[in-house]
């Protein structure tokens, strides 16, 4: 009897390893950042005695003792006794800890600024003796409160002291840049000089406070022409003046009656979208009105404080208006275009009026930035509380939409816009259907024209003549220009250019020699009586640039 073989048996099949059933993973340990225990340490100190605070500083989770966490809680400024009590426990409290130039320069700080400068000597004497080397930063800190208090020579015998440690210690800027302004402030202006051209002989490049420290001793002096040289000085080396150093030479202009020099600042704080503070402001405002000028300019820049000192204005004396106008200026210059969306849709059913060429600003920036539902919002505001805007307002919103194809949605807003009594103007409305056309869309062009009641005129005649051109409609294109002639509009030599071209581009060449006789006798009698049209050089740089270059594309 024959044993099957194997190979003829059905396979077994094999069985699925199971699953391991993982055991849910541990969450992970909550991180314990810096900027929470330096608050908890800072909230400790404030708020307890030190009899209480110690114990809970040793035994607080999370608390590092080391030079970062350290100097990062007197930089927090805790009472002065409880800050040096701290900094005297960090060095007890275990771990090895011993303080470095990061936590004696902070605590050197704290001393200095609340006018202990004989203790922050002995630190620094302390410092020394604990083989700590000073950096800048300390030695610059010791200059600085040992001039604040009143010891000019002292302080600089810090400098000379740094300056002799360029092995260890080489000056920085920021040291170069406290020297120039102790020595300035103490009357020694050769000597600030002297270390001035110093820094820049080591390479250092004058940062913006170097040159606000400069700019503030010129204006000190009476020496304004010269503080708009180093401002065109300092941004030619790519350094732009900043809020303080704007603030500063407005304050010295208004004190010494300089209002020349205070406009050009405050022309390059517009542009900028810097402010005044507000006694700076004011101050400004009582100079310009001393010297009977217009203060248009200051209010514009500081559109926040644009009501000061306006009060008894019965224009201005609604709070609502006031804080609308204001918030929006504010938006603005922030470029928030959602904030001021959401705001135009909720003044809307208020009624709260708002200047013309505010809203005018708000649709230009808003179409340059691509933000063009902002723009339609203030469109309908103006429509709703009867506003006319600049026609460049209208022609950045419409040429936004044109670009992006909604073609729609133009002859919508035009049709509001006429609708609503709005002149639209006659260059306006050519370019309109000039670039509707261009882009394959005469029907709305033609759509538009029909919209058109003050404007019809040879330039929009013409216009759409190129429009049914353009469209292949050539026959339209001469009924138009018949209805034109009937209508009693006399046509110009731009008119008949867009003609004879458009009947050469349809090979209808016989009808367009006689138009180009026509024109050369409407020509020869203009020349002969000195005549000029108007409209012809408006069609000039419009409807003759079209025909080439649609000539172009074809």
């Amino acid at each position: 009897m024959l044993r099957r073989s194997r190979h003829f048996l059905p396979p077994r099949p094999r069985r699925r390893p199971r699953p391991r059933r993982e055991a849910p993973a541990a969450e992970p340990p909550t991180p314990t950042y810096t900027r929470d225990v330096v608050r908890r340490v800072d909230a400790i100190l404030r708020g307890h005695p030190w009899s209480a605070a110690r114990p809970l500083l040793l035994s607080l989770p999370g608390l590092a003792w080391d030079s970062h966490t350290v100097a990062r809680v007197l930089k927090a400024h805790p009472p002065l006794h409880k800050a040096f009590l701290f900094f005297r426990l960090a060095a007890g409290a275990g771990g090895g800890f011993r303080h470095d130039r990061f936590t004696y320069t902070s605590m050197l700080h704290l001393l200095g600024e609340a006018g202990r400068v004989p203790a922050m000597m002995r630190l620094l004497a302390e410092m020394l003796r604990a083989g700590v080397d000073p950096d800048a930063a300390t030695f610059t800190t010791v200059m600085h409160w040992l001039a604040h208090a009143g010891d000019v020579d002292a302080a600089m015998r810090v400098w000379e002291e740094m300056r002799a440690r360029k092995g260890k210690c080489r000056p920085t800027l920021v040291s170069y840049t406290a020297c120039v302004k102790i020595l300035f402030d103490a009357g020694r202006p050769a000597e600030a000089r002297e270390v001035f051209q110093e820094m820049v002989a080591e390479g250092l490049r004058p940062s913006c406070k170097t040159y606000t420290v400069l700019i503030e001793h010129l204006a000190n002096v009476g020496k304004f022409e010269a503080t708009m040289e180093i401002m065109d000085k300092m941004q030619e080396a790519g350094v732009e003046p900043d809020k303080a150093l704007c603030n500063i030479l407005v304050q010295k202009c208004s004190r010494a009656g300089e209002t020349s020099v205070m406009t050009r600042i405050l022309q390059y704080m517009k542009e900028n979208f810097i402010v005044l503070r507000r006694p700076i402001f004011l101050e400004a405002l009582e100079a310009l009105k001393a010297n009977g000028e217009s203060d248009n300019l200051l209010r514009e820049v500081n559109p926040h404080l644009a009501f000061e000192g306006i009060e008894c204005d019965p224009a201005f004396t609604d709070l609502g208006y006031i804080t609308v106008r204001s918030t929006i200026l504010y938006l603005l210059a922030s470029r928030n275009w959602s904030a001021v969306e959401h705001m135009i849709n909720e003044m809307t059913p208020k009624n709260i009026k708002v200047e013309s060429h505010i809203l005018s600003d708000i649709i230009q920036a808003s179409c340059a930035n691509c933000r063009p539902s902002c723009g339609l919002a203030v469109l309908r505001y103006s429509l709703r509380i009867g506003n006319e805007l600049d026609r460049s307002a209208y022609g950045s919103l419409l040429g936004h939409y044109i670009r992006n194809g909604s073609f729609d949605l133009v002859f919508e807003i035009v049709e509001i816009l006429i609708k609503s009594g709005c002149n639209l103007g006659t260059y306006l409305s050519s370019i309109l259907i000039i670039k509707l056309a261009c882009a394959g869309h005469s029907s709305t062009a033609v759509r538009i024209f029909g919209l058109l009641t003050t404007d019809k005129n040879v330039v929009t005649y013409t216009a759409l003549m190129s429009a049914y051109f353009q469209d292949g409609k050539v026959d339209k294109a001469l009924q138009l220009f018949l209805q034109m002639s009937a209508n009693g509009v006399s046509a110009c030599p731009g008119t008949y250019e867009v003609l004879i071209h458009g009947l050469q581009m349809a090979g209808r060449k016989q009808e367009s020699e006689h138009y180009r006789r026509e024109r050369m006798e409407m020509q020869w009698h203009l020349q002969y009586r000195n005549e000029h049209s108007p409209e012809d050089s408006l069609l000039t740089h419009n409807e003759v640039w079209t025909v080439h270059s649609s000539a172009g594309d074809n």
